[in-house]
């Protein structure tokens, strides 16, 4: 029963990722003259990791891992798990004393109204990515997996909504996730992987969500989030732009 499973959720994995590499802007070359990534067809022939304590199981692909697993809810919110995605966190950023404090808050801004959510293309505009750059974005998991290196979806964390545009001069990627990780450790560990890569990183405090922002040259970053009805973190992660 399980192989069924993982082979129907393999076939749709398939799917949608040849979809998304069908591109987003017009620059693209169509898809039939396109050489499919290699890290997509392992990802997709690898085995479906549906326990998080298998996660580890393809190292080499990490990056893709949190595309096909994190697609799945966020069944697992035990002490272990939590433990668990602390101790990845920090291994990412260089360990425990690595670790940056988050900033006391700069000021307030306008809430965004959480009865009715913005969507991930809304919150690209907020951020400064442009009109033209998040109306023209692609949806699809598989740019969860393609967030950049400096700023990947949490770990462990639990992908809900994923979009991207690789034009040139946009580079947008923006993911939604949700961990049960509290919201200031998720936060500090985007401050840190930020300023380790040479970005401004400042917090504000808009309603009910905290949001860090930054920039490095022609790039910028911003983390939205909030606690969700369920207890656990819920973020929207953006980034665009070519850092120089």
């Amino acid at each position: 029963m399980a192989r069924m499973r993982a082979r129907s959720i393999r076939r749709g994995i398939s799917c949608a990722a040849l979809l998304a590499l069908a591109g987003c802007g017009e620059s693209d070359p169509p898809v039939a003259g396109r050489a499919v990534d290699p890290a997509v067809l392992a990802a997709i022939n690898d085995p479906i990791l549906v326990d998080p304590d298998l996660s580890r199981q393809n190292e080499g692909n990490a990056a893709l891992t949190v595309n096909i697993d994190n697609a799945l809810p966020l069944d697992n919110r035990t002490q272990r798990a939590i433990d668990a995605a602390r101790e990845e966190a920090l291994a990412l950023v260089g360990g425990r004393d690595a670790m940056i404090d988050l900033p006391p808050p700069s000021g307030e801004g306008e809430a965004a109204p959480l009865a009715a959510r913005l969507s991930l293309a809304e919150r690209a505009i907020l951020s400064g990515a442009g009109a033209e750059c998040a109306g023209r974005a692609q949806g699809g998991f598989i740019w969860a997996a393609r967030m950049p290196q400096t700023f990947p979806l949490y770990p462990r964390s639990a992908a809900q909504d994923a979009m991207g545009n690789a034009s040139p001069g946009c580079a947008l990627r923006a993911a939604v996730f949700r961990t049960p990780v509290p919201l200031e450790e998720v936060l500090a560990f985007y401050h840190t992987r930020a300023l380790g890569a040479g970005y401004s990183s400042s917090r504000t405090v808009m309603g009910e969500e905290q949001v860090l922002r930054g920039t490095r040259g022609r790039a910028a970053f911003a983390v939205y989030a909030r606690k969700a009805p369920d207890g656990t973190s819920e973020v929207d992660l953006v980034t665009w732009g070519q850092p120089r």
